[in-house]
């Protein structure tokens, strides 16, 4: 038996988008499968198909040889398949331990300490590392992902899925996830891997499935074939991986931020005398290992966190006590980190959501009253002028957007603005590689335009792409601040973000 799981001729369709067209994908027994496609490719719902989330119009599944019907997840976990979302399914209140065994309890009685005893040996088998105690909200978002992980262990799941494993982790913790998928297909797993990141695919997987517009274009052996190819395949056109960004000489300050600190929500430390100034058409990239404070300063500067001292100025005027809605007036657009829960509404329609920052501005309401035609019309220029694409047009609502699309809105809405200051807090985070060079293309423009652009990502990668000038930050201090330019390599700011200054490194 070859393949321990094939989806052959699978077709779904919602209202107004054909999601899968024909669809045959096939994982071979001990195997890592990539599963490789632009944003609302369709990849997320050929994988709830198969974990029984979604029901295919036609098409079957085929598992370890047998035809199977699978209804529900319940179907999928009784068939050996368990899923890993990229938005974790947890309950941040309770413990590992219980979010683990939910809905895998036993008909009468709860044994809390056999099933950790259980959960502490596959942790140890698998190299995961996990305390089965700890409560979920006290722990990384890479531990967390390793309790998704135990979720499908715990119910002895062979085939598993993981659906942009490595979208919310940091550096160090992809490197660990990676090396957990190496110790899982040592112990005889299977695994589907869907993502965009082409050299994580590379790195890690033995074959690559491409899904474009819902219908597969082929399938290649990674290790024969170059990531250039695959993108091709992928978007259908030749996609640059250098970013086109001539010199420019950096004007008057835009953001001037003066002594700052701030508390975190432990109420310790975040940042600790911060200082740092943004100048009109410059990119000033913000580095660091998540959790050192990027989180603070940006929620500082755009009035969602109290300052406990020090100053924030844009163009001179000192915006500290600003309201959220006062700090746009002044010349303010933010790209959250968190498209879905801090950019959109995910249940109002895009044009609802391309004026949540200017419905009470003309021609957009009168009197109080929303000028439907007005919204509508301003969403269809957004829409076409930043490449959205969406089923329904101005009437789709955000939650029907692929990921990519959703980035697209936000990053309209904000440009739309006009604003001095752009910050641009993981702008990339999630998409595909067609998606990037677009959002980095508009962000090269910003700043061509003399815009100031505060660029926060964790991808050091981006920031080395796109920024004249990185501040490496550590602990919630300033490391350095430097020149991008070719006297700065990739180690060097790995040891200031480790809290090592150029002076001390060896």
């Amino acid at each position: 038996m070859e393949y321990i799981v094939e989806m052959l001729n699978i077709r779904k369709e919602f209202p107004g988008v054909l999601a899968n067209d024909n669809v045959t994908v096939q994982l071979k027994q001990g195997e890592i499968l990539a599963l490789l496609g632009e944003n609302g490719a369709g990849k997320s719902t050929l994988m709830s198909i198969l974990f029984g989330l979604y029901h295919m119009d036609r098409g079957s599944i085929r598992i370890r040889g047998e035809n199977v019907t699978i209804n529900n997840p319940n179907d999928a976990n009784n068939l050996g398949i368990g899923m890993v979302h990229q938005h974790f399914q947890l309950v941040e209140t309770f413990t590992v331990t219980e979010n683990i065994i939910m809905g895998a309890e036993g008909r009468f009685l709860l044994d809390r300490k056999k099933a950790g005893e259980k959960i502490k040996a596959l942790s140890v088998q698998y190299g995961l590392n996990i305390d089965p105690d700890e409560i979920i909200e006290d722990i990384s978002v890479g531990m967390q992902q390793r309790v998704e992980i135990l979720k499908m262990l715990y119910r002895n799941a062979e085939v598993l899925i993981f659906d942009e494993p490595t979208a919310v982790l940091t550096p160090q913790e992809v490197h660990e996830l990676m090396q957990i998928m190496r110790n899982l297909i040592t112990e005889g797993k299977s695994i589907i891997l869907i993502t965009h990141k082409l050299k994580e695919i590379k790195e890690i997987a033995d074959r690559c499935t491409v899904i474009r517009r819902g219908r597969v274009i082929g399938t290649v052996d990674v290790k024969t074939t170059s990531q250039q190819q695959m993108a091709t395949m992928m978007v259908g056109r030749e996609i640059s991986f250098t970013v086109d960004k001539e010199d420019r000489k950096a004007g008057d300050v835009v953001l001037s931020v003066q002594n700052l600190n701030v508390l975190n929500n432990r109420k310790t430390p975040a940042l600790k005398d911060f200082s740092l100034d943004v100048r009109r058409g410059e990119i000033m990239g913000v580095a660091g290992v998540e959790g050192n404070g990027q989180t603070e300063l940006v929620e500082a500067i755009t009035g969602l966190r109290k300052v406990d001292s020090g100053r924030i100025e844009i163009n001179g005027r000192e915006i500290s006590r600003y309201s959220v809605r006062g700090r746009n007036e002044a010349g303010i657009a933010h790209i959250p980190q968190d498209r879905q829960r801090l950019g959109l509404i995910m249940d109002y329609n895009l044009g609802e959501n391309f004026v949540l920052k200017s419905y009470y501005h003309k021609p957009y309401s009168k009197y109080g009253i929303l000028k439907k035609e007005a919204i509508d019309k301003h969403a269809e220029k957004l829409i076409s002028d930043f490449d959205v694409r969406a089923g329904n047009g101005v009437k789709s609502p955000a939650k029907a957007l692929s990921g990519g699309n959703q980035q697209k809105a936000i990053l309209g809405r904000e440009i739309d603005l006009d604003t001095d200051l752009l910050i641009a807090v993981q702008p990339t985070r999630g998409l595909d590689v067609g998606a990037i060079e677009y959002i980095h293309k508009r962000l090269i423009e910003q700043r061509d335009s003399g815009k100031a652009v505060l660029l926060v990502s964790l991808e050091l990668d981006e920031i080395m792409d796109l920024s004249d000038r990185i501040a490496v930050i550590n602990s919630g201090e300033l490391i350095d601040l430097i020149t991008n330019d070719s006297n700065i390599d990739e180690n060097d700011i790995g040891l200031m973000m480790a809290g090592v200054k150029r002076g001390e490194q060896q």
